[in-house]
């Protein structure tokens, strides 16, 4: 067999491995999930793959080939692998504070209930509810590449105005308590959506409760 040949059967090999650990169980949900990490790396490996071998001659393209799948993997699976491990810290912080953390693709969602960080009609946060964004703290300021994008939102109850304003408000209040705790204000940004975007039916009690929320978003830099 020659050198090509084996060159293209390992590119091969790379990236269907990559891509097969791409799958793996959740541990706090029992369900099969997607490694962003794993995934990532595929697709570096791939890409690496096509540009190593279009920019390599045609004796080499074989070699090429595998070399930019190595160096695509690594490049890859990086970001991926440093938002695994702050999904990891955060859900291990903050387990049982009824604070549920969300990953979609490389963005990390903390969705707050309302019930348990602010009083009705308050945008001061609750005494009792520091210690669970102390822990957000600490681990933002570990993970410092990520950008925290810090949602208000109320239920439908009352004027839109007076929602818009409340959801501003405590979206607000979070943001500068995280500023006043060491995180940059540069990583930091609020928005109030006020009754829109209900996760919830607002015609029930346990609906309105679940749409009075703030929610956090962990954002890639790059």
């Amino acid at each position: 067999m020659n050198i090509s040949i084996k060159a293209g059967r390992w590119t091969a090999l790379l990236i269907a491995t990559v891509f097969a650990t791409a799958c793996s169980i959740d541990p706090y949900t029992g369900e099969e999930k997607t490694s962003n990490t794993a995934k990532g790396a595929g697709w570096g490996a791939l890409g690496g793959a096509v540009l190593g071998a279009a920019v390599s001659s045609k004796d080499d393209r074989k070699k090429g080939a595998l070399q930019g799948a190595v160096v695509g993997a690594a490049a890859g699976g990086g970001y991926g692998y440093y938002m695994d491990r702050q999904e990891a810290k955060l859900r291990a912080r903050l387990e049982g504070t009824g604070v549920r953390v969300e990953r979609v693709g490389d963005n990390i969602k903390l969705i707050m209930p309302g019930n348990i960080t602010f009083d009705t009609s308050s945008s001061a946060i609750k005494g009792g509810f520091h210690s669970v964004l102390d822990s957000v703290v600490l681990v933002a300021k570990e993970f410092d590449k990520t950008l925290m994008q810090i949602n208000g939102y109320t239920d439908s109850t009352g004027s839109f105005q007076t929602n818009q304003s409340l959801s501003e408000q405590r979206a607000s209040s979070v943001g500068r308590y995280f500023m006043n705790q060491g995180v940059a204000a540069s990583r930091i940004r609020t928005s109030g959506y006020g009754p829109r975007d209900p996760i919830a039916d607002n015609s029930t009690a346990s609906g309105r409760e679940q749409n009075r929320r703030v929610e956090i978003e962990m954002l890639p830099t790059q």
